[in-house]
C-alpha cells in the first residue's frame, strides 16, 4: 500500500482526500511541520512550496493541494487568495458574501475551480496534476454541504445544484479535486508512477 503525507490541514480537504484515495495510507501533516507562507501567483507554485516543504519534513512522499476559485468577471478573483480572499483569518462566510457583493450588478456569473496536486519526495522530484469544473455563481448561498465557496458554486455538468447542495460522495465524482485526483492514481498505477514512489 503507498503511502502518502498530506501537506494541507484543512480538515474538509483530508476528508475528500482520503475519501478518494482508497486503497492508499494517507497520513495526516505531522503537527510538528509548521505552516508554509504561500507566496507563489500560481496554484501549482503554492502546492509545489507546500509538497517540498512536507517531504523533506517526514522523509516520505508528500501530497500537497492548492486550489481556489477563479471568477473572469473579477480578473481572475479570488483564485489563488481564495482561501484569504476577505482578510487572513477570514471564514469560508466571510469569503462568500465579500464575494457575491462583488458580484452585484455583473452579468458575466461564469466561474471555475481549479485543483492542483503535487507528489513531491524527498529528493526534491515532483510532478503534479490539474483538476478544472466549469460552473457559474449562484446570486446567494445556496446548501450547507461542502466548504469554502460550494454554496455559491453551480457546476457546469451538474443538475442545477450548488456544490453545497451535494454529498461528498456526488461532489467527488465531478468536483476538481476529483478529476485531479483521478489523475493522479493513473499516474501512480502506471510503470512511471511505480518509478516515482521507488524511493
Amino acid at each position: 500500500m503507498q503511502t502518502l503525507v498530506l501537506a494541507t490541514t484543512n480538515r474538509h480537504k483530508v476528508e475528500e482526500i482520503r475519501r478518494a484515495l482508497v486503497g492508499f495510507n494517507v497520513l495526516p501533516r505531522p503537527e510538528s511541520l509548521g505552516s508554509v507562507p504561500e507566496t507563489e501567483e500560481t496554484f501549482e507554485g503554492n502546492a509545489l512550496l507546500k509538497a517540498i516543504a512536507v517531504s523533506k519534513g517526514v522523509t516520505a512522499i508528500a501530497l500537497a493541494d492548492d486550489s481556489g476559485v477563479v471568477v473572469p468577471a473579477l480578473d481572475g478573483a479570488p483564485g489563488v487568495h481564495s482561501a484569504r480572499f476577505a482578510g487572513e483569518d477570514a471564514t469560508d462566510l466571510d469569503n462568500v458574501e465579500k464575494l457575491l457583493r462583488l458580484m452585484d450588478g455583473v452579468l458575466d456569473r461564469s466561474a471555475y475551480f481549479v485543483c492542483v496536486l503535487v507528489l513531491c519526495r524527498p529528493d526534491g522530484k515532483w510532478i503534479s496534476f490539474e483538476g478544472k469544473v466549469e460552473g457559474r455563481l449562484s446570486m446567494d448561498a445556496v446548501g450547507t454541504n461542502g466548504f469554502g465557496y460550494d454554496s455559491i458554486f453551480v457546476p457546469s455538468d451538474g443538475d442545477g445544484r450548488s456544490f453545497g447542495e451535494f454529498s461528498m460522495d456526488e461532489k467527488n465524482l465531478m468536483s476538481h479535486r476529483a478529476v485531479a485526483i483521478r489523475k493522479m492514481v493513473e499516474f501512480i498505477n502506471s510503470p512511471e508512477g511505480l518509478e516515482f514512489f521507488h524511493l
